[in-house]
């Protein structure tokens, strides 16, 4: 599992270089979980990891505080959550999530990616159930005893903790997000997270020819030059 964020930074590294591209879809969602979950990044825990990890990309206050602007509004787009599954080149398996104003437009322009690089998109079920949908704390720490512990007191579902050299990559359910960060910070403070995200893990990993990483290259910037798609999730092994 632990090469699962590596591998999406490195997939999305070569695609998601264009600034504008990463402030807009920040700006969305931080707009979405603005509107649906409250205005207060204290009260509303979605929208302050939103923040952080945009703090973290280098997206600019002003981009956050119009999104946030936007979202007290209450009128403006009605974007909904939409996601797309099937089997990409060599045979890959990709999951792509998207918020959209118009599913219509959305699904017709995530499946020309597929048909273009000759690939097939599926129906809901192809390939998510080869995926497990989990959150994923990396941070510094030297004690990968006291911080399982940390998460057993507080009745946290752990389904793996790595360690790299000081490392910590804590894997629990989805469902066990808002408990593991809570234990976590109530256990050592405001800890630094390099990675603090709900993410598809594939539960295994698959090789393709350099033929077909061609057309899969070509396949991921596709689909991150839609406006509306905001991950991508694959199975290709990129070490």
């Amino acid at each position: 599992m632990g090469r699962a964020y590596q591998n999406r930074k490195e997939s999305m590294a070569k695609t998601s270089d264009m600034k504008a591209k990463v402030y807009s879809r920040y700006g969305r969602e931080i707009y979405v979980s603005a509107k649906s979950g409250g205005l207060d990044p204290t009260a509303n825990l979605a929208l302050r990891s939103l923040i952080d990890r945009a703090k973290k990309d280098q997206v600019p206050g002003h981009v956050i505080d119009k999104a946030i602007e936007k979202a007290k509004g209450g009128g403006g787009e009605d974007y909904s959550p939409a996601r797309y599954e099937g089997y990409g080149p060599g045979g890959c398996m990709a999951l792509i999530e998207c918020l959209t104003d118009n599913p219509n437009r959305t699904f017709g322009d995530v499946r020309m990616a597929f048909t273009k690089t000759k690939c097939k998109i599926g129906t809901q079920g192809t390939v998510s159930h080869m995926f497990d949908h989990v959150a994923i704390f990396v941070f510094a720490h030297e004690d990968e005893d006291a911080v399982l512990e940390a998460l057993m007191e507080a009745d946290v579902d752990v389904s793996e903790i790595e360690d790299d050299n000081g490392t910590l990559t804590v894997f629990t359910p989805n469902t066990e997000y808002f408990k593991a960060k809570q234990a976590l910070t109530e256990a050592f403070g405001e800890l630094d997270f390099d990675v603090d995200e709900i993410q598809f893990v594939p539960q295994s990993y698959t090789t393709i020819s350099s033929e077909d990483m061609e057309m899969f290259d070509k396949f991921m910037a596709m689909l991150n030059d839609l406006d509306d798609v905001q991950n991508v999730y694959h199975n290709v092994d990129l070490g």
